[in-house]
């Protein structure tokens, strides 16, 4: 099972992670991909999704808050999958030495997701 995180902005008006796995067997609509990478040590503050998107991690580990004071940390060969389009957001610090490379899969908000909560 490959380990994904479902970021959602909650009714209020804050982000709210869930941790699960994608199924290696679905198929999921996306409209574009965009790779990136960022250099070890980098920070992003508060900040919501720009658009509702995959974000396969490939290399780097990554420690996420949420104002909620919930943390996780992802990493390389696991998925972000980035929902929470408006409200606070979430933010990211870098952790070790290697830089983030990973790839952005868009898609539309009324896709049905790839994703399975692990307390099912």
């Amino acid at each position: 099972m490959i380990k994904a995180y479902l970021l959602t902005t909650g009714t209020d008006g804050h982000s709210h992670v869930q941790v699960g796995h994608l199924a290696e067997d679905v198929f999921t609509d996306g409209s574009t991909i965009r790779f990136k990478e960022t250099a070890p040590h980098s920070y992003y503050d508060w900040h919501a999704a720009p658009t509702t998107q995959y974000v396969i991690s490939m290399t780097g580990t990554l420690h996420f808050k949420m104002h909620s004071g919930a943390e996780f940390v992802l990493r390389p060969g696991e998925v972000l999958i980035a929902m929470d389009t408006t409200g606070s957001g979430h933010t990211w610090q870098m952790l070790g030495d290697d830089p983030w490379k990973r790839a952005y899969v868009l898609f539309d908000p009324s896709t049905t997701i790839n994703f399975t909560p692990d307390n099912i």
